[in-house]
């Protein structure tokens, strides 16, 4: 048996000893749930499914159609799943009672036929399933799905997952193939992942049937009515074929909803990037639980668009989405870095979902290259979405600040998707280091990220412990311990990591093989040496986006963190580095730094002599003779600081922040 998702398998994994994820870990449980508890009291969300009339419900929309409001049912389901994770681990009163003070008032908003969605309800009752294409009702029921299952799983009890299960028999009378079926699928994909999730709870086949439904009709240009469904729903609603919405970057523009054609069609990731990613995190399950469908189709589509995605669209934090428009995918290999460059969006919870879809890709095929990226994800394109105190967070993580977009988080958002989604990701994350596969008599475990963890794993009646004891990211020697496994064929594979130069075993490992990037360690020789240490020197080293970016740029990284440099640690700053120009032979030197209030520790990096500015005359532009006016100025920098990116914006400044440097040629 493999574990389905990181959401059922990180209570298995605990965190004994201080680590960079336990520190994390610690600050959501003592700050991040209760700040977010009292925002979502403060905005009106918390009360919501009270039913009551908000003033806020007469808004202008920030972004027309969609009512500002629209998606506070998933802002509170995010927050009871990541807090039911979190109750799991330490009980906490004011969280517990807001918990079930939560339940009780969605128990109580369920209308008769079982729907449960806030403004449908309150504000817009006659307009029920009427754009699927824009208002998230689907999106909202996934999430509501979700919190379900977390809190059964911490509560044992079926008080929010009764309701749930009402629900979603409405929406299985309501979607589906048949002629008294709606043909539609929501424009915003999480209730596919969401359900199959389900059904790997309930065992019952109208869950998995229904996401099988949504992800495969997905995109026909011929499913109501020989017509595509968002073109039938919007004659429906009186739109006409040349409205536009603010976010759409043509009429008609599919694309953004992975609806342009059947996913298994797609030739490359297109739209949307948050979209993108839970669609394909459903698409991957649903070949993982269809095991005896002809399931090939889907599986290139899954291999060539993580392909596209990785090699061709991908920032070098692992950021997803160019841009801002759209709050998604450009053209192959246009990845600018700020605002005044063409974009950078590179939202929070499109990190998030690089990371649910590489996990998922992970149990369909063992490939180290698929674990570099989601570690790289985790540790810089989400990491950097909340503060070192667990109170401010990002939406947008652009690798270089601008005069209109400094690099500075904020309390809070209209829409406020982000804040808790990394609550809960920090909730399950010890689902994300390890997976394992047991049976009766044996046990089978690949480590794909480095912390000080345990993990436990019943095996034949058993408990079998494999402690990991580590100050990763910061140092790279990993003690490795097998406990109770004398009498249980165990082998572990070990992640190394693409980045790695070098890296050692011991006691001394006889003939290792490395197979697709981890390092398999047999049975035999574990039952001799239950206790072992990898070693991956970590060593800072200049990184470079594509070529056909058209960027000749470098940025500083060791191990998995990318770093930046922040006005904080270079006042004399005032261009937001970009006419910085970096030597990419410097000698770069380490030193051990932290961040105030919290004291978390980091490793700092410092360039000596390694830098200078350009010189530029833009009086003589559009055309500017070769070497005549561009050049490298004799004003040098002594020294330069860079900070993790996942860390900036704890320390004060002004915002001044930049990933990519020029490059001295």
């Amino acid at each position: 048996m493999a574990h389905a998702h990181p959401q059922t398998a990180f209570s298995n994994t605990t965190f004994p000893k201080p680590s960079f994820i336990s520190r994390r870990r610690e600050i959501v449980y003592q700050s991040t749930l209760l700040y977010q508890l009292d925002v979502l009291k403060s905005t009106g969300r918390y009360d919501a499914f009270k039913l009551q009339w908000d003033p806020s419900y007469n808004d202008k929309p920030n972004v027309w159609p969609v009512p500002n409001h629209l998606f506070w049912d998933s802002d509170v389901a995010k927050w009871i799943e990541g807090a039911c994770y979190f109750l799991l681990w330490k009980h906490n009163e004011t969280i517990d009672g807001a918990v079930k003070e939560l339940v009780d008032m969605i128990r109580a908003a369920q209308q008769p036929d079982g729907y449960l969605n806030i403004h449908f309800t309150v504000v817009a009752p006659e307009k029920r399933f009427v754009c699927l294409r824009d208002f998230h009702e689907l999106y909202n029921a996934g999430h509501l799905i979700e919190a379900a299952l977390a809190h059964n799983k911490h509560y044992g009890t079926d008080d929010l997952m009764e309701p749930i299960l009402k629900y979603v028999d409405l929406l299985h009378k309501t979607f589906g193939p048949g002629p008294e079926h709606r043909h539609g699928y929501p424009g915003h994909p999480e209730i596919e992942l969401a359900l199959l999730r389900l059904f790997e709870h309930t065992r019952d086949s109208r869950h998995i049937d229904l996401a099988r439904y949504f992800i495969e009709e997905r995109g026909n240009p011929t499913g109501q009515g020989g017509r595509h469904y968002f073109d039938v729903e919007a004659e429906e609603r009186g739109e006409s074929p040349h409205d536009m919405m603010v976010y759409w970057p043509a009429e008609r523009p599919y694309q953004y909803y992975q609806a342009h054609e059947p996913i298994i069609d797609q030739p490359t990731i297109e739209g949307h990037s948050v979209r993108a990613m839970y669609l394909l995190t459903a698409v991957a399950d649903l070949v993982r639980l269809d095991g005896s469908k002809d399931n090939k189709p889907k599986r290139d589509a899954l291999e060539r668009l993580w392909s596209n995605m990785v090699d061709k669209k991908m920032y070098l934090t692992g950021g997803i989405g160019a841009h801002k428009q759209w709050e998604g995918f450009g053209i192959d290999y246009f990845l600018p870095s700020g605002t005044d460059e063409g974009g950078c969006y590179a939202e929070t919870c499109a990190g998030i979902g690089v990371m649910m879809l590489a996990e998922r890709l992970l149990q369909l095929d063992l490939d180290g290259k698929v674990a570099d990226i989601m570690e790289l994800c985790f540790y810089n394109a989400v990491m950097t979405g909340m503060s070192a105190d667990g109170k401010r967070f990002t939406y947008v993580n652009q690798l270089a600040s601008t005069d209109t977009d400094l690099s500075q988080r904020a309390e809070w958002f209209t829409c406020a998707c982000c804040p808790p989604n990394v609550t809960r990701l920090f909730g399950y994350v010890g689902g994300y280091l390890w997976t394992s596969k047991v049976d009766d008599t044996s046990l089978s475990v690949n480590v794909h990220m480095y912390s000080s963890a345990t993990l436990s794993v019943d095996v034949g009646g058993a408990t079998v412990e494999i402690e990991q004891v580590s100050n990763w990211p910061w140092e790279g020697k990993m003690e490795f311990a097998v406990r109770n496994a004398s009498d249980v064929p165990a082998t572990i594979n070990l992640r190394i990591p693409g980045w790695a130069t070098e890296w050692t075993i011991s006691p001394d490992l006889p003939s290792p093989q490395v197979v697709k990037g981890y390092l398999m360690l047999p049975a035999d020789w574990l039952r001799d040496n239950p206790n072992f240490t990898l070693n991956i020197p970590l060593k800072s080293r200049f990184v470079s986006p594509h070529p056909y970016t058209n960027q000749d740029i470098i940025a500083l990284a060791r191990g998995p963190l990318v770093y930046c440099l922040e006005d904080v640690d270079n006042p004399w700053v005032n261009d937001h580095f970009k006419s910085l120009v970096l030597d990419p032979a410097a000698a770069i030197s380490e030193s051990e730094a932290s961040i105030p209030g919290t004291g978390e520790p980091y490793v700092a990096l410092t360039g000596q002599n390694c830098a200078s500015f350009l010189s530029v005359d833009a009086s003589l532009a559009p055309q500017l003779p070769r070497g005549s006016t561009i050049q490298e100025s004799d004003v040098k920098v002594d020294k330069l600081n860079f900070v993790p990116y996942a860390l900036r914006d704890n320390r004060g400044g002004k915002g001044h922040m930049r990933v990519g440097m020029r490059r001295l040629s």
